[in-house]
């Protein structure tokens, strides 16, 4: 009998040994197989928690004065954590209600099974304080309703989480806007300060291990703030300013203007006003506001003639090199000519004889073109190069234009353009650019780099 059986034991046990070598071989496949490793650390990561990046908070922006130009508020993130929804219905319907989501889209993003790819739902974003507490309050009445309740169909909450995070706040709303910029939902800094500092003011973001089990959980790692700005803006001067601007604009039915205020000694920029302006807290209607590729901050961004503004930088170059002194006599007939092109004055007459302070004083085209005659075509356009005119100021905001000179030798300049340039025609200028050269006048011929930032603030 015990020898009939000893084949099928003998089977039994070759069967049961050829199964354990191929689990034992199984096993070691997975541990050993890249891409199963990876695979079931996901499923252990996804059930036992996850990465979040942390973003620090974007470092404030200040007026010279300690204003708070821009800052930083507390919003939410809603979402539901899959594993732990009881009602679906429910938090549709509060979301609905409190939050204006669409019921069905909620509903059917809530209704899912967590999976090892799928734990964790975002529902909303940017929401702000008073609406979760809206939220919190109907959670507790419904606990405190329901609590000894066993209908498994019973109102819940359950799964609903709130994941704090901070948001960009301007709360000057337009004022100075053209400066700042502003930052976008991704975090992302566009035009002015906030763009050109943007690594300072956002800070190194970390990835931090968030576990689902509260006692895993750890002390969240230091992440320092960004970096705070203090600019050399003077809130009251800009307001001023942007009032004026406003009302020009509106008395004179112009398309736009440029106002900036800064201080010849220093560089320091005080104001710096154009139009349009945006709400910094609705940058979303950025392209409703700025229509047909409209300058962000026309002060940098947009190049003009200058036109008889532009007399005083060609008057001072010819008074220190000598061409002229302020006594120097000049018979305005009227015309003048230069490179086979007749130059005249703003109203066509003739005014006589001047000195330079009444050409100036009457900003006599024909004037300043002889006088432009007189220092050479050389030493006019070496002068407008010291002046910064073609060149870009370097001031600390971004989408600065550069303008443009024309110089002797260059395909499209002609010696009659040394008469037009004289007056601040054929020049193309930023109204930052022909400030910054005249404060030069001003400023004993000292040309300071003109600058927004006063001083950066960075880990105390």
């Amino acid at each position: 009998m015990m020898g009939e059986n000893v084949w099928r034991y003998t089977l039994l046990g070759t069967i049961f040994t050829l199964l354990a070598f191929a689990i034992v071989g199984q096993m070691a496949r997975i541990q050993l197989n890249p891409e199963q490793v990876k695979y079931f650390k996901e499923v252990r990561a996804a059930n036992l928690g996850t990465y979040r990046t942390i973003n620090p908070a974007r470092g404030l922006i200040f007026d010279r004065y300690g204003h708070v130009l821009a800052g930083d508020t507390k919003v939410y993130e809603v979402g539901v954590e899959l594993a732990w929804v009881e009602n679906p219905h429910t938090i549709a319907l509060a979301l609905n209600v409190v939050l204006g989501l669409d019921y069905n889209t909620v509903l059917q993003k809530v209704s899912q099974d967590a999976s090892p790819n799928v734990v964790y739902v975002v529902l909303d974003n940017f929401v702000p304080q008073e609406k979760i507490d809206r939220l919190e309050s109907y959670r507790q009445e419904i606990e405190d309703t329901y609590q000894n309740s066993r209908d498994k169909d019973r109102p819940s909450l359950s799964g609903l989480t709130y994941v704090p995070h901070l948001m960009r706040v301007y709360p000057e709303k337009d004022r100075g806007s053209n400066i700042l910029g502003f930052v976008t939902v991704e975090g992302e800094g566009n035009f002015g300060v906030e763009a050109k500092f943007n690594n300072l003011l956002a800070g190194e973001p970390k990835n931090v291990w968030i576990p689902r089990d509260p006692n895993l959980v750890e002390d969240m790692p230091n992440i320092p703030d960004g970096a705070d700005l203090i600019l050399t803006i003077d809130r009251d001067i800009q307001k001023a300013v942007e009032d004026i601007i406003d009302n020009a604009v509106d008395d004179n039915g112009a398309d736009s203007g440029t106002i900036v205020v800064l201080d010849p000694q220093t560089g320091e920029i005080l104001a710096m006003a154009t139009t349009p302006r945006l709400n910094l807290n609705e940058y979303w209607r950025y392209s409703e506001v700025f229509k047909n590729s409209t300058p962000f901050n026309r002060a940098i961004s947009q190049t003009y003639e200058p036109g008889s503004v532009y007399k005083i930088l060609t008057m001072a170059a010819a008074l220190d090199k000598g061409a002229v002194t302020p006594d120097t006599e000049f018979l305005d007939r009227g015309v003048f000519e230069i490179g086979g092109t007749f130059i005249y004055n703003w109203n066509r007459a003739a005014w006589g004889p001047q000195n330079m302070t009444g050409c100036l004083q009457h900003s006599l085209n024909v004037c300043l073109a002889w006088v432009a005659s007189q220092l050479g075509a050389k030493d006019f356009y070496n002068y407008m190069q010291a002046f910064g005119i073609g060149h870009l100021t370097g001031v600390d905001m971004a989408g600065e234009m550069p303008g443009r000179l024309k110089f002797p030798g260059d395909a499209d300049w002609y010696d009659a353009d040394l008469g037009t340039n004289a007056f601040g025609q054929g020049v193309a200028v930023t109204p930052l650019q022909m400030a910054v050269a005249a404060a030069a006048i001003a400023n004993d011929g000292k040309l300071m780099a003109p600058h927004i930032v006063r001083a950066v603030v960075n880990k105390g």
